[in-house]
């Protein structure tokens, strides 16, 4: 992984502060940066999971990580402060549509306050070349077209999630408007569609779902059958974000938001992205429909790259095929006890020097 010659070796030595490094995408996005060469300090909380990438990674074995709320300011401000960072990327999070439901309040304030919170310490810190908030396609006020979604269309939400993240962008903006205009650090925002990817457990979640059905045996259950996504592997996600980054390292005009997402032949149904895992699984996986109306979400959501393929030069590399083969590759390699670093890390090397 030393060889690696990726980004012209800007991220070899950077010091990256990480919120949301125990979860999914987070997990992964440590694993990316660690093979690129940088130093990675990450804040979260513990993974909500028994089953997660972090542990079965071993991760803070080999990176600063620490535990805390992203509500916490005071720890948030200590943490940053003592990891004095050149780079910050917040993917910290209550990311579930139905746990926003159930919890709204904790949604907002993890979701708006952590991200003011965050904002808030790095306008205190000369150091910081480029800040970039993570928040979601789902960002987009949904008129459920048939277009995708561009960057300068109507910011709204439903559901508490999408509506709290929609206030992140807001703030973002605000915050880059008032307090960074003149600054040395860059503020972004990305906004990405629907992640797949091996190493995700977490619950209500298409694929973890998939997995938990396959290995207690049972047929898989999904609701929204019809519901289109713009599915996307991690990597390509994960790619994109550091991509911008890097572009905004030289050239602070790039400032705005960003959309990551597929090729129009990875927008699919949910229908659609099962019945290709089930059939690239193997061994009689199957799947039935079950109705699920009792929470509202969009069913039809797309989003438009031009921007980041114009202006920053970036496009996805990986088509539906190939992202459904890793996906399963790695939950079987995984199943067989191969490790779970080393089967990211394989999967890294296949990206990055496709």
């Amino acid at each position: 992984m030393e060889n690696l010659v990726v980004y012209d070796g800007f991220y070899k030595g950077k010091k990256v502060f990480l919120t949301g490094h125990t979860g999914f995408k987070g997990s992964w996005m440590t694993i990316l940066l660690q093979a690129l060469g940088a130093q990675v300090t990450g804040y979260a909380l513990s993974p909500d999971q028994e089953q997660n990438l972090f542990d079965y990674a071993g991760l803070d074995k080999n990176m600063c990580s620490n535990i805390g709320d992203i509500r916490n300011f005071s720890a948030l401000e200590d943490a940053i402060k003592n990891a004095d960072p050149d780079i910050v990327i917040h993917m910290a999070a209550q990311p579930l549509v139905i746990e926003s439901y159930k919890n709204p309040l904790y949604t907002y304030e993890t979701n708006v306050m952590g991200t003011v919170n965050l904002l808030e310490t790095i306008r205190k810190l000369p150091n910081v070349n480029v800040c970039l908030n993570i928040t979601t396609d789902k960002v987009y006020k949904n008129n459920e077209w048939l277009w995708g979604y561009r960057e300068a269309d109507a910011l709204g939400g439903h559901d508490p999630y999408s509506n709290s993240k929609a206030c992140s962008e807001l703030a973002t903006q605000s915050y880059r408007d008032s307090f960074f205009a003149d600054s040395n650090t860059v503020i972004a925002t990305a906004r990405a569609g629907n992640v797949v990817g091996g190493g995700d457990w977490a619950a209500n979640r298409l694929v973890p779902d998939f997995i938990r059905s396959i290995q207690s045996g049972e047929e898989v259950v999904i609701r929204s059958p019809k519901a289109v996504r713009p599915w996307q592997h991690v990597l390509d996600c994960l790619g994109g974000y550091l991509h911008l980054i890097w572009q905004l390292s030289t050239n602070k005009n790039l400032a705005s938001s960003y959309n990551f997402g597929p090729e129009n032949d990875n927008i699919r149904t949910v229908e659609s992205l099962i019945d290709k895992v089930c059939k690239a699984w193997g061994e009689s996986a199957s799947y039935r429909v079950e109705g699920n109306d009792s929470f509202h979400e969009a069913g039809l959501l797309r989003l438009d790259i031009s921007r980041a393929r114009q202006e920053l030069g970036w496009q996805p590399k990986w088509g539906m095929e190939t992202t459904v083969s890793q996906i399963v590759d790695w939950y079987k390699a995984f199943s067989e006890g191969q490790d779970a670093l080393g089967l990211c890390q394989k999967q890294i090397d296949e990206f990055l020097l496709r």
